[in-house]
């Protein structure tokens, strides 16, 4: 599945496709699928094929066409603080892409019936926290993969505001996916051949819309001899981060933001969700500081002629390494990358 749009050169290259294609039709989309490398998910010697619109699988290892995950994304209307349930969570590259948008109050889980997926997904997961620079540009809640079978997920299990399935989706397992979600949640699967989005508008009430057709395999059934209990799977529990926890994410926050901010908070659910209202006056020194900046860099640009410099700074970085801390501590809010 996949070939509607042409390939890229690299992953913004394809990003700027999907957008013209229109399948991308979001900033807060377009912003995940451009700090997330789709390349860096594919196996050494296969990265060529990683900015084509199209599926790849490699024995247990798969990925949907970039087409398919971008109408996942948008059908799934990702807000901050929310909680997700990838069914099928595979490489963990939507679960990331996912991670960006409902930030570190949210709930970001997976389930995927091959182990060896699980640890690739797991050691992708790491290489990004360590390693790219998008890690330090976001508030992120990382995903968590367990393995199992996810027709197999126990009755008393919690209920998640977004779900999604990336395997086909048998009739007679409709509303078994449906029981997962909450009043108000939205369900993306494919169900016969067709891309679905479902909305749970009451206890027992639900409305449906297509959305693009589709070819899936189809979720796999476990196999159990007579009177041989099924294996189930118990999701991770939904953790309240430590109070060092809390800390470092408001620090790097404070950092990021280099605006003073003003904190309110709100219930969405039943749990309190930190909202931010920013000074006008302080917004107005800001946009002030940023033309600024602007000009000096157009300056700069002159000065420089043809010579072409290509400079990453991590502003992040730097301001925590400059705080009066111990190193420890600095490592701490850093998330220990070394870069």
């Amino acid at each position: 599945m996949g070939g509607a749009v042409s390939a890229g050169e690299d992953n913004d290259d394809l990003i700027d496709n999907l957008k013209e294609a229109q399948y991308i039709r979001t900033e807060r989309v377009e912003q995940a699928f451009r700090a997330i490398d789709r390349g860096d998910y594919y196996l050494d010697g296969y990265r060529d094929s990683a900015y084509k619109d199209l599926a790849w699988k490699h024995g247990n290892i798969h990925l949907s066409a970039p087409c398919i995950y971008s109408e996942v994304m948008e059908a799934l209307k990702l807000q901050p603080g929310l909680s997700f349930l990838n069914l099928g969570s595979g490489t963990g590259y939507l679960s990331t892409m996912v991670g960006l948008i409902i930030g570190p109050f949210g709930v970001n889980h997976g389930v995927e019936l091959h182990r060896d997926v699980v640890e690739y997904a797991r050691d992708k997961l790491e290489d990004f926290i360590k390693n790219s620079d998008s890690f330090d540009k976001f508030e992120f809640c990382e995903p968590v993969f367990v393995v199992g079978n996810c027709l197999e997920i126990a009755t008393d299990s919690h209920q998640y505001d977004r779900i999604y399935c990336g395997a086909g989706v048998q009739k007679d397992h409709e509303n078994y996916m449906k029981v997962l979600l909450k009043i108000g949640g939205i369900l993306v699967m494919p169900i016969d051949d067709q891309l679905t989005q479902i909305t749970r508008t009451g206890q027992s009430s639900w409305e449906s819309k297509n959305i693009l057709a589709v070819s899936f395999a189809p979720l796999v059934q476990q196999n159990r001899g007579d009177g041989e209990k099924a294996d189930t799977v118990q999701l991770p529990p939904v953790a309240v981060r430590t109070l060092q926890d809390l800390s470092r994410i408001y620090i790097r926050r404070t950092l990021r933001c280099r605006r003073r901010r003003i904190n309110t908070y709100v219930f969405v659910g039943n749990q309190l969700i930190p909202q931010m209202v920013e000074s006008e006056e302080e917004e107005q020194n800001h946009n002030e500081e940023e033309h600024n900046k602007e000009l000096e860099e157009e300056e700069e640009e002159r000065d420089i002629g043809d010579i072409e410099i290509i400079r990453q700074v991590n502003v992040l970085r730097d301001q925590i390494m400059a705080l009066p801390l111990p190193e420890s501590l600095k490592a701490y809010l850093l998330y220990f990358r070394e870069k």
